[in-house]
């Protein structure tokens, strides 16, 4: 049991106010592709776009229409939010590392506060170290907390760059799996 305060997430995004007309699938898979629960959120309608700002890169990650599927793999240290534009295009891949996931009526997890960023073109941004390091030096983690998120980001970023991360392949074919649930509602 860890006794730090690390932040939870939730597949849902129930907590997001800027979300004002949603719809919400879940499943949980067991293929050999991948393990562990999908989960598809659909923002039919939100309060704002958010638009965030990578160095010179300006991207929308919300806004009306837009779908973000997440995978929370089984006996993994990461989960992995692909976010759709309106129109069915990729805008990125969001990578947690985290320490550990669960399921609770919805999947979620503790965050490490380590991320990598994925983009379509192939570019890469590592993001949060910052945080990771200020978790440590204030106590919310530990040593081997710290030393986990960095191995496990290395490796997801090894496997990134040989193109050997199989789980971004997939997103496209998950998202249109769990459409279907969803258009069955």
């Amino acid at each position: 049991m860890v006794l730090f305060r690390l932040k939870r997430k939730f597949g849902d995004r129930s907590e997001w106010k800027r979300i004002l007309d949603r719809t919400y699938v879940q499943t949980y898979m067991e293929a050999p592709e991948f393990k562990g629960h999908i989960t598809l959120l659909h923002l039919k309608k939100v309060a704002a776009p958010l638009t965030v700002r990578y160095d010179d890169l300006h991207v929308c990650l919300a806004d009306d229409g837009y779908f973000w599927l997440q995978h929370f793999p089984a006996n993994e240290k990461y989960s992995v939010t692909t976010m759709f534009d309106d129109k069915g295009e990729i805008v990125q891949w969001y990578i947690d590392i985290c320490y550990q996931i669960g399921f609770d009526q919805v999947p979620w997890l503790d965050d490490l506060y380590l991320d990598l960023i994925v983009f379509p073109s192939g570019k890469i941004i590592q993001k949060d170290r910052d945080e990771l390091d200020e978790a440590l030096s204030q106590g919310i983690i530990n040593e081997v907390l710290y030393k986990q998120a960095w191995d496990e980001a290395n490796c997801i970023l090894n496997l990134i760059q040989i193109d050997n991360f199989h789980l971004l392949h997939h997103s496209a074919r998950h998202k249109k799996m769990l459409e279907e649930k969803m258009l069955s509602i």
